[in-house]
């Protein structure tokens, strides 16, 4: 079983450690082969949304789960170990959160009570719709756009590479504003049944996961469907990404933890040249760097999840450093798994080839590692800049 003594960190409160052995248990409760069916994908999320919200985890993942609000070291305790158990169950559950982060965050009181609840018991599908072609790691490119018509909004346009595309029950859909400003971008709640609106999971990838395009043809949605002010949607995006960064790094931990504790068990028990493998220098190498990548990305993961719980402002930097460190280690340590395994570890549907395809993606999504490196040397360079009082003396 994996490392759980990171639990003893000052980053953890009493209830936090609950979670822990709550989520713990639940996972082991689960049937074997959890979430492995993907010839019905769709299918197969819905039922683990379903799970998940009937035993109460998705709760956590919207606003009302932890005092009123999202308590991203829960969230990120959630996905380290959901990731664990499967991928499958970490990737349902990290939509629910991240498709309802903008109305958590930002919604008003009747959106909140007319998402949430669903979403919470896992009856409604999230989705979160900002990428499109030309618009991915430059967000501010984004040619979908919305124009008011009468006391409505009308949104044309297309999404690409957006998760959950064709199973979701609503889409928080970013679009330029283009009458209200160059510069000017919001941020609405369109259902999946509004007029014009066109989903389907037409992106296959290498590990499971449902990924396709949303098509905005005159689609008509009311103003109450909107959140946020006009020329709020970059400020939503920028804010919900940043309280949910720090949690793609806690899913690749799972990843990460998981790796090392096959190759703790095979290279214990694998013998060559009349020693076991572990007794190898070169092994013990490994695993140790290993278990450093480990702990120096949860330290990262969880002072992320931490300051903002704080309520430290924008912890913009502290969640590109969690997401970047942890997503970049992760993958040293499955590749590393890998290479110890030998033939097992290229073997189809062995534990650690499939880590090895899970893992991948997480350096790209939710931004990636290069523009977390751009964020976070654009926040060492404003540390150094003069203030207006500076420059105007100068």
């Amino acid at each position: 079983m994996a490392d759980r003594t990171f639990l003893s960190w000052p980053f953890f409160e009493a209830r936090h450690r609950d979670v822990a052995a709550g989520i713990e248990t639940w996972v082991q409760s689960l049937p074997a082969g959890v979430g492995d069916d993907v010839t019905d994908l769709a299918g197969t999320c819905r039922t683990l949304a379903a799970q998940l919200g009937e035993a109460g985890w998705l709760r956590h993942a919207v606003a009302g789960g932890a005092g009123g609000s999202l308590d991203v070291r829960t969230l990120c305790i959630i996905r380290e170990t959901l990731a664990q158990r499967s991928g499958v169950l970490d990737f349902v559950f990290a939509l629910q959160g991240l498709g309802s982060g903008p109305i958590s965050l930002f919604g008003t009181d009747a959106q909140k009570r007319d998402y949430l609840p669903g979403i919470a018991a896992g009856r409604r599908i999230a989705a979160f719709a900002i990428t499109e072609h030309a618009a991915g790691s430059d967000i501010g490119a984004m040619q979908t756009s919305a124009r008011r018509d009468g006391g409505d909004w009308v949104i044309d346009g297309t999404k690409h590479w957006i998760s959950n595309a064709g199973l979701a029950d609503h889409y928080v859909t970013f679009c330029r504003l283009p009458d209200e400003g160059e510069r000017s971008f919001g941020a609405f709640l369109v259902d999946a049944d509004t007029a014009g609106l066109h989903a389907v999971a037409d992106v296959e990838t290498i590990a499971p996961h449902v990924l396709g395009t949303v098509t905005f043809d005159g689609c008509r949605v009311a103003d109450t469907a909107r959140l946020g002010a006009p020329g709020d949607g970059l400020r939503i995006a920028l804010g919900t990404l940043d309280a949910f960064r720090p949690t793609v790094g806690a899913a690749a931990l799972g990843f990460a933890r998981l790796a090392l504790d096959e190759t703790a068990r095979h290279v214990l028990a694998r013998r060559i040249f009349g020693h076991t493998l572990a007794e190898h220098q070169m092994t013990q190498a490994r695993v140790a760097d290993m278990a450093v990548d480990i702990d120096a990305a949860a330290l990262l993961v969880y002072r992320a999840a931490w300051a903002h719980d704080l309520g430290a402002g924008r912890t913009t930097r502290e969640s590109a450093m969690a997401k970047l460190y942890a997503t970049e280690a992760a993958q040293r340590v499955v590749d590393a798994a890998v290479q110890l395994a030998g033939a097992r570890g290229v073997r189809r549907h062995d534990p650690v080839e499939r880590l090895y395809r899970e893992v991948r993606a997480l350096r790209i999504y939710e931004g990636t590692s290069e523009i977390q490196k751009i964020v976070i040397a654009g926040r060492v360079f404003d540390a150094y800049r003069p203030d207006d009082t500076d420059r105007a003396s100068s």
